[in-house]
């Protein structure tokens, strides 16, 4: 694990690197408890969330003082890796389902990310406005859009982790906005040569 980060990611720090090795470590006791990710997946915590969660990194520059706030969070990805490697970024994940995000509260407080905000509730519900969302495996896009339609401090920003034809989720999301939106997918594979990411993509939605 350490030399995969190393090898994709040249300017990871020591600390960083003690904080994967830590989530790796304390995730699936806590996984046996609370069900945030699937048990089948467990034995590929490293490749399948973690990794799969860093492509945003690679994909994306996070502004030092910038609000991400994570739609769903449910296991904490992409959140808590986004979150080890941007200490400069606030970090809020968000999910409706209690027992997760106290599950979610306990790995971060594990950690000391200082970075994290983790909070019980919808995200259309909140008070504040983000500069960028992301999301994994929790709505289809137009959902998520709509979810975040009153939450941009300055216009709509989606980063998502998206698998498959994505053709059909993409009319709907364009048939459910007003006014143009621009949208660049990009195949994870690109960065990252496993298997499991040969369908996995990034899908940036901007307006």
């Amino acid at each position: 694990m350490v030399d995969i980060l190393k090898e994709h990611f040249p300017e990871i720090t020591a600390s960083q690197l003690s904080s994967f090795e830590t989530l790796v470590g304390i995730y699936p006791e806590i996984n046996n408890l609370v069900n945030l990710i699937s048990r089948k997946s467990i034995d590929n915590l490293f490749e399948q969330h973690i990794l799969h969660s860093l492509a945003i990194q690679k994909f994306h520059y996070f502004k030092d003082g910038s609000n991400v706030v994570d739609v769903g969070t449910g296991g904490g990805f992409p959140g808590i890796p986004l979150a080890i490697m941007n200490p400069n970024t606030t970090f809020h994940l968000v999910d409706s389902i209690g027992k997760k995000i106290r599950a979610v509260q306990e790995i971060c407080t594990e950690l000391e990310l200082d970075n994290v905000v983790v909070k019980h509730a919808r995200v259309e519900e909140m008070p504040m406005k983000f500069d960028l969302a992301t999301a994994r495996a929790v709505a289809q896009m137009d959902k998520i859009f709509f979810y975040m339609k009153k939450k941009w401090e300055r216009g709509p920003h989606l980063l998502l982790l998206k698998g498959g034809d994505l053709k059909e989720e993409l009319i709907r999301l364009r048939q459910s906005i007003q006014g143009k939106i621009i949208v660049r997918e990009k195949n994870i594979s690109d960065y990252f040569p496993q298997e499991f990411f040969e369908t996995k993509k990034i899908v940036e939605v901007t307006k």
